[in-house]
């Protein structure tokens, strides 16, 4: 009575850890966003057990079934197409489920896109934000307002296809010159990762035939002047605090 997230690689297939190949030959049944993606890494990895759909569309539905299988001894693993399930991917709803019926559940260490992402960006990335997949339509602009002052280097997933839009409008908000960076095809052949202000992004790569998934991370907004100083001072209070503490 197990459900084990499943992390597999983002690209290269010979990313996945020794680990994840021994849970994936144990679990009586895989479950995975794209049986047909999935099928092909399971090959690659010598490993045939059930296959089963479990996606944006459908996750509703089965949650109850699949829980029950839980319930009568049954292992489970979760896929996504790529990366670690629940990250901008199905999971969330099963996971939650799991905890409320006192099902465990492990998730193991592996790849995700944002971390190698914001790593190579050259970006400050001891505070950071994950925002994943910026609405599409409803609720979009609301958002990149709420950004505007945030001053943490920010990381987005998105589409070849809106890339170019995306771009343009974190200028709009965050400022033509502001320091970013665009990852994609992480760990594949292809890869590219492209830094520079949003202004010359936009220009890189309105000449280019975009292709493959994308993160993007954007340098947050330089703090206000004296906000350091202001928390220093309330540090200089506590500490004064305390000192007068031990006097007594």
């Amino acid at each position: 009575m197990k459900l084990y997230l499943v992390p597999t690689p983002i690209g290269n297939l010979d990313d996945i850890t020794l680990r994840a190949i021994k849970i994936l030959q144990s679990v009586d049944s895989i479950l995975a966003e794209d049986t047909r993606t999935s099928g092909v890494l399971l090959r690659h990895l010598q490993i045939s057990k059930p296959l089963h759909s479990y996606h944006i569309f459908n996750e509703h539905q089965t949650v109850q079934r699949l829980v029950n299988q839980m319930k009568e001894g049954k292992t489970l693993a979760l896929i996504s197409d790529a990366g670690t399930p629940g990250i901008s991917d199905p999971g969330f709803l099963l996971v939650r489920e799991c905890i409320k019926n006192d099902i465990i559940v492990e998730c193991l260490p592996g790849p995700t896109a944002f971390v190698p992402a914001l790593v190579n960006s050259g970006l400050p990335n001891d505070r950071f934000t994950f925002e994943g997949f910026l609405p599409h339509k409803k609720g979009r602009q609301t958002r990149l307002g709420e950004l505007g002052a945030e001053e943490r280097t920010m990381i987005f997933y998105e589409s070849p296809h809106r890339l170019i839009k995306t771009l343009q409008q974190f200028a709009e908000v965050f400022g033509a010159e502001r320091q970013a960076s665009v990852s994609r095809e992480l760990t594949k052949i292809f890869e590219e990762n492209q830094r520079g202000p949003l202004s010359e992004l936009i220009a890189y790569f309105a000449q280019k035939t975009i292709k493959g998934e994308i993160v993007i991370c954007v340098q947050g907004r330089e703090p206000v002047k004296g906000k350091a100083k202001r928390v220093y001072d309330n540090e200089v209070d506590d500490n004064e605090d305390a000192n007068d503490n031990d006097d007594e």
